[in-house]
C-alpha cells in the first residue's frame, strides 16, 4: 500500500504537475498566424457569432469541451473534503474524457456557501461550453443542483455519480439477470444506500423494466418504509408498504442486491439468505459491501461484480460517461435524456455479448473472455465502446428530438 501511495503521488508530480494540459491546434509560428489568431484577424469570428449565435460551434472548440465542475463535497469515497482537494480527481475525469472520447474537457473547482451561489456560477459560465459533468456533489444537494442547471442551461448537464453509476450498473444488472434465468420485472432488489448513486440506479432500473414495490432501499436507519417522517422526497419515492426493518428481513428471498453504502456492510450470512442464483453488485469503493471471496464461499449460484478492477466484473463509469458526452456532443443535444442513457445501456450491454479482441484482451491482462459469470459487462479498454454508445445515444437524441444538427448518414456506423 505504501507503494502503491508513493507511486500515485510520483504520477501526479511528475514530469510536470497535474495530469491534463492545453495545446495549440493550429499554427501560431509567423506574424501572419498570430495576426489571424488575435488581433485583427479575431474580429471576422466575432462578427460571424454576433451575428448568428450557432457559428460559435464552427470557429470555436465549444463543440468539443466540456466542464467537469464541483464542489469537493462528496469525493470518492473520502468525503467533504473541499473544492482544491477535489482537483486531482477532476483532471483525472478531464484526462478520461480525452483518452476514450477525444474530448477536451477542463475542470473548475467552485466555493460556495448555498446552492444556488453553485448553481448561478455554474449557468453563468454555462455557454463557455458544449457539455458539463457534474462530479463529486453530495446528496441530497446535487438533485436540486442539477435539476435547475437542466432548466437554465441550453447544454447537456449529466451528474456522472448519479446517471453514469446507474447506466453502467444497469448494462450489467440485465446481463447478470438473462445468465441467471430471471427478469427483471420478477425480482426483488435491496438497495443498500439512498443516496445520489442509489437512487439514480434504481430509478433507471425501473426504467428498464424493475417493480418500484418489489425495490427495498435502506438508509443508515434501516429499511425506507411509508411510515417513516425522516426522509426527504427523494428518498421518498423508494417508501415500501411494508413491515420489514431490517437488511436481514428484505435479504431474504432478495433476487439482487446492490450495495452503494460502506465497507464490510454485508455478512456471509446475509447472502445466504437470498433467493437462488442470486446477483450482487458490491460497488462501495476501495472497499465493496462483501468481499467476492466471502461471498463466494458461501454461495457458488452467484453471479458478483464489485467496482474494483482487481476482481470480475468491473462496474465503471468509464464505460459511458465519455460515450454519452460524445454522442450528445456530436448531436449537439439539448440535454441527455431517459431515452438516451437507456440507449447506452442498452449498447454497452450487447457488447459484453461479442468476441472480445485480442488488443482488449492485452490490455486487461487476462488469456480470454467469454460472456458469462465472470464476464457480464464489457472491459473499459473496448475500443467498440465509443462507436456502439456515442452512436446509440447520439441516434437516442436525434429520435427524441432533442439534437439540434443532423447526423451523418454513417455516423459512427
Amino acid at each position: 500500500m505504501s507503494d502503491l501511495r508513493q507511486q500515485a503521488l510520483d504520477y501526479h508530480a511528475l514530469p510536470k504537475p497535474g495530469k491534463i494540459s492545453i495545446e495549440i491546434t493550429t499554427s501560431a509560428e509567423t506574424a501572419e498566424d498570430l495576426s489571424l489568431a488575435y488581433s485583427p484577424g479575431v474580429a471576422e469570428p466575432v462578427r460571424e457569432i454576433a451575428a448568428n449565435p450557432d457559428d460559435v460551434y464552427k470557429y470555436t472548440a465549444k463543440g468539443n469541451l466540456v466542464a467537469v465542475i464541483t464542489n469537493g463535497t462528496a469525493i470518492l469515497g473520502l468525503g467533504n473534503l473541499g473544492p482544491l482537494a477535489s482537483k486531482p480527481v477532476m483532471e483525472g475525469k478531464a484526462l478520461l474524457f480525452k483518452r476514450f472520447a477525444n474530448i477536451d474537457a477542463i475542470d473548475i473547482e467552485v466555493k460556495h456557501r448555498t446552492p444556488e451561489e453553485f448553481i448561478n456560477t455554474v449557468a453563468n459560465i454555462a455557454d463557455t461550453f458544449g457539455g458539463i459533468n457534474l462530479e463529486d456533489i453530495k446528496a441530497p444537494e446535487c438533485f436540486e443542483i442539477e435539476k435547475a442547471l437542466k432548466q437554465r442551461c441550453s447544454i447537456p448537464v449529466f451528474h456522472d455519480d448519479q446517471h453514469g453509476t446507474a447506466i453502467v450498473t444497469a448494462a450489467a444488472m440485465i446481463n447478470a439477470l438473462d445468465i441467471q434465468g430471471k427478469k427483471i420485472e420478477e425480482i426483488k432488489i435491496v438497495c443498500l444506500g439512498a443516496g445520489a448513486a442509489a437512487i439514480a440506479c434504481m430509478e433507471l432500473l425501473i426504467k428498464c423494466g424493475a417493480l418500484r414495490e418489489k425495490i427495498y432501499m435502506l438508509d443508515r436507519k434501516g429499511v425506507i418504509h411509508t411510515r417513516r417522517d425522516d426522509i426527504n422526497e427523494y428518498k421518498q419515492r423508494f417508501a415500501n408498504n411494508t413491515d420489514q426493518r431490517t437488511l436481514q428481513d428484505v435479504m431474504t428471498g432478495a433476487d439482487v442486491f446492490v450495495g452503494v453504502s460502506g465497507p464490510n456492510l454485508l455478512s456471509a450470512d446475509d447472502v445466504k439468505l437470498m433467493a437462488p442464483n442470486p446477483v450482487i453488485f458490491a460497488c462501495s469503493n476501495p472497499d465493496p459491501e462483501i468481499k467476492p471471496e466471502l461471498a463466494h464461499a458461501v454461495r457458488d449460484d452467484l453471479i458478483m461484480a464489485t467496482g474494483r478492477s482487481d476482481y470480475p466484473n468491473q462496474v465503471n463509469n468509464v464505460l459511458c460517461f465519455p460515450f454519452i458526452f460524445r454522442g450528445a456532443l456530436d448531436a449537439r443535444a439539448t440535454e441527455i435524456n431517459d431515452a438516451m442513457k437507456v440507449a447506452a445501456v442498452h449498447a454497452i450491454r450487447e457488447i459484453a455479448k461479442l468476441p472480445v479482441p485480442d488488443s482488449v484482451l492485452k490490455a486487461s491482462g487476462v488469456a480470454s473472455l467469454t460472456f458469462g459469470t465472470t464476464y457480464i459487462i464489457p472491459k473499459p479498454m473496448d475500443p467498440r465502446l465509443l462507436k456502439e454508445v456515442a452512436g446509440a445515444v447520439a441516434r437516442a437524441a436525434v429520435e427524441t428530438g432533442v439534437a439540434q444538427v443532423e447526423l451523418p448518414e454513417n455516423y459512427m456506423r
